[in-house]
């Protein structure tokens, strides 16, 4: 699912009324759907701070090896996450620190949008 240089920059005619190629706005959908699991976002959320041993996101997360093991890999075929071996361990880290910002930004955004309900319902609730 990596998007090769020359896909890449198509990628920004996105921003443009030009057409833009099924293959790139298929790969862009691709990597969209790897951030969509909650999983997955717990994972980035934990791996925020440096590489982290499988165990030590099972232990995290709550969940079974098997459940972190198949999110890890998918994201490390994304190119979102990297894997070195030490000993029978193995650690991931982000290579990506791109989804970071990706992910404040939508964080903020949605924030933003919970503050404007609020005073929606605040406003609501004082007409009564």
């Amino acid at each position: 699912m990596l998007i090769f240089r020359d896909q890449f920059s198509q990628v920004s005619l996105m921003k443009s009324s030009q057409p833009v190629p099924q293959e790139v706005v298929q790969q862009v959908a691709e990597y969209f759907s790897i951030l969509s699991e909650p999983m997955r976002l717990r994972i980035l959320n934990l791996l925020r701070d440096g590489e982290k041993c499988v165990q030590e996101l099972v232990e995290a997360t709550q969940t079974s090896q098997a459940n972190v093991s198949k999110h890890l890999k998918l994201m490390l075929q994304a190119g979102i996450l990297t894997r070195r071996s030490e000993g029978t361990s193995a650690y991931y880290r982000v290579e990506d620190e791109l989804i970071f910002e990706l992910c404040t930004m939508v964080c903020d955004r949605l924030a933003t949008r919970i503050e404007q309900q609020a005073r929606h319902f605040r406003a609501f609730s004082l007409k009564q």
